[in-house]
C-alpha cells in the first residue's frame, strides 16, 4: 500500500481486518486506561479496573454518537483527574474524618460529575456565539504548541516504563518501525499490535528462561490470571455529593476541556477533516462531557480523547471510525471478562513503554508539523512570546500548579496551565488576525487541506 493512501472505509479491507486493526487501537489505549485505577488505588481509593474499561467502551461510543459518527476518537481514562484523586485520598477533615475509602472515591466521582457538566456549558456557549468566535482564541500559534506539549508531557511515562526492561522495550519498538516501512498489505497498518504480539511472545520465552527485569522483578506474573473468574459484573458505586469534593474535582475540568481541544486538533490535522466545524467543537465537547459524567455517575473515572490512539491513526493512515467503535466494544466486553482484563493487564510495562515511544513521539510530531504547515512566522514577536510561554508552562509545571480555593486544594496540570496561559497572551497581546474559516492557511491546523 502506497504511504500516502489513507483509508477512509475500513469495510474495503473486510471484517476480518477491520475486527484486528480495531484489537489494535483497544492495545493502544488499554496500557494507559488501566494504569489510571491502578495509579488510583496506590493512593488507597478502590477505582475499579473491570469498571474503567467498561466505561471507556460505553463512553467511546456515546462520544461518536454524539458526534454524528464521525470523530475517530478513543476516549480512555483521564490521567488530568490524579491529583485530585490523590487529594480526596488524604482530606480528613470534616465529614471526611475516618471515612472508609470506598466512600471517599464516591464522593471524588460526585466532584467528576459536576466537571463533566462544566464541558456542557462550554458546549453550549460554543453553540450559542458559534465556533468560529470560540476558535479566533484557538489560532495555530496556540493550538500547535499545546499538541506538541501533549505528546512530550507523555514522554517520561514512555522512557519510565521502557526502562524496566529495555530489551522488550526495542523488541516492540523495533517491530513498529521494521513493519510501518517495509511492511506490506495489512501488515503495514497493524505494526502496533504486530509490536505488542512479538514483544509479549519474547516476554513468554525470557521469562521461561528465567531471565527477569532490570530491577531482579519477573517479567510475567500470571498469578492474577489464574485467580480471576470468566465472567462478572463491573462492581459500579453510586456518586455522592459534596461541595469540598467537587470544589476539588471540578475545576480540573479546564485542563481536560483544553486538552480536548488540542486532540480536536490532532485528530483533524491527522485526518485532514475538519471537525471542529463539522460535526462542530460543541457536539465533541458534549460527547467528552457526557461520557465523563456518566463514568462518574456509577463509579469510573472521567474519560478523554486518548492521544494513544490518534498515534495510531498517524501510523496506521485507517481513518474510518468505525475501526474505534469496534476497539469500544472490545472494551466493554473486557469490562465483564475478569480473566481476559488479567491477561492484558499482564502486558509488561516495558512493552507499553516501548509502543508509547512511537505514539508520543508523533503527537508531538502533528504539533510540530502543524505550526511548519501554517508557515507560523516566529520572527514576528508576538509568535515567539505565546509559543515559548505555552512550551515552558507546559513542560516545566511538571507536578502542575497547586493552590487552596475555599479551603480545598485545587491542582492545575503543566497542559492546563499552558492552554490558559497561551489563550490570554493571545488575546491580549496586539497582532491576532487569525480567523477561522477564512484564513484557508490558518485553518489547515484544524485539518482543512487545500485540494
Amino acid at each position: 500500500m502506497d504511504q500516502q493512501e489513507a483509508i477512509r472505509n475500513a469495510r474495503q479491507l473486510g471484517l476480518p481486518k477491520m475486527l484486528i486493526l480495531g484489537l489494535q487501537h483497544m492495545f493502544a489505549m488499554f496500557g494507559a486506561t488501566i494504569l489510571v485505577p491502578i495509579l488510583v488505588q496506590s493512593y488507597g481509593l478502590p477505582l475499579n479496573i473491570q469498571t474503567t474499561l467498561f466505561f471507556a467502551g460505553v463512553g467511546t461510543l456515546f462520544f461518536h454518537l454524539c458526534a454524528k459518527l464521525k470523530v475517530p476518537a478513543f476516549l480512555g481514562s483521564s490521567f488530568a483527574f490524579l491529583g485530585g484523586f490523590e487529594t480526596m485520598a488524604k482530606m480528613d477533615q470534616g465529614i471526611y474524618a475516618g471515612m472508609e475509602a470506598a466512600e471517599k472515591l464516591q464522593y471524588a466521582c460526585g466532584g467528576i460529575v459536576v466537571a463533566g457538566l462544566l464541558y456542557l456549558a462550554l458546549a453550549l456557549i460554543i453553540k450559542v456565539v458559534g465556533v468560529k468566535k470560540v476558535m479566533r482564541f484557538l489560532p495555530p500559534v496556540v493550538t500547535g504548541p499545546i499538541i506538541v506539549c501533549i505528546g512530550l508531557n507523555l514522554a517520561p511515562s514512555a522512557v519510565s516504563n521502557a526502562s524496566s526492561n529495555w530489551v522488550l522495550a526495542l523488541i516492540a519498538l523495533g517491530t513498529i518501525i521494521v513493519f510501518n516501512i517495509w511492511g506490506k498489505g495489512m501488515f503495514k497498518i497493524i505494526p502496533i499490535l504486530l509490536g505488542v504480539v512479538i514483544a509479549y511472545a519474547a516476554a513468554l520465552a525470557m521469562n521461561a528462561m528465567g531471565m527477569t527485569n532490570a530491577d531482579g522483578s519477573a517479567i510475567l506474573n500470571l498469578t492474577a490470571i489464574a485467580q480471576a473468574g470468566w465472567l462478572g459484573l463491573p462492581p459500579f458505586r453510586l456518586a455522592k455529593f459534596d461541595l469540598s469534593a467537587i470544589l476539588v474535582m471540578a475545576p480540573i475540568a479546564v485542563a481536560a476541556m483544553m486538552e480536548h481541544i488540542g486532540d480536536m486538533s490532532a485528530i483533524s490535522a491527522t485526518v485532514g477533516e475538519n471537525f471542529i466545524e463539522t460535526p462542530g467543537l460543541h457536539r465533541t465537547l458534549m460527547g467528552d462531557g457526557l461520557a465523563t459524567a456518566l463514568s462518574a455517575l456509577f463509579g469510573g473515572p472521567a474519560n478523554t480523547t486518548y492521544g494513544e490512539n490518534t498515534g495510531v491513526l498517524v501510523l496506521s493512515r485507517v481513518y474510518d471510525p468505525m475501526v474505534i467503535r469496534l476497539a469500544a466494544v472490545y472494551a466493554v466486553a473486557l469490562g465483564f471478562i475478569p480473566k481476559m482484563a488479567e491477561v492484558i493487564g499482564t502486558m509488561p510495562q516495558a512493552i507499553v513503554g516501548g509502543v508509547s515511544f512511537m505514539l508520543y513521539g508523533m503527537i508531538s510530531a502533528i504539533g510540530v508539523r502543524n505550526i511548519v504547515e501554517n508557515q507560523v512566522d516566529f520572527t514576528n514577536s508576538r509568535n515567539l512570546i505565546i509559543a515559548a510561554v505555552i512550551l515552558v508552562c507546559g513542560l516545566g509545571f511538571s507536578q502542575g500548579l497547586t493552590f487552596q480555593m475555599a479551603g480545598a486544594s485545587v491542582t492545575l496540570t503543566g497542559l492546563a496551565i499552558a492552554a490558559i496561559a497561551g489563550i490570554l497572551l493571545n488575546a491580549v497581546l496586539p497582532g491576532n488576525d487569525y480567523e477561522f474559516g477564512i484564513n484557508q492557511t490558518g485553518d489547515e491546523n484544524q485539518g482543512i487541506h487545500q485540494q
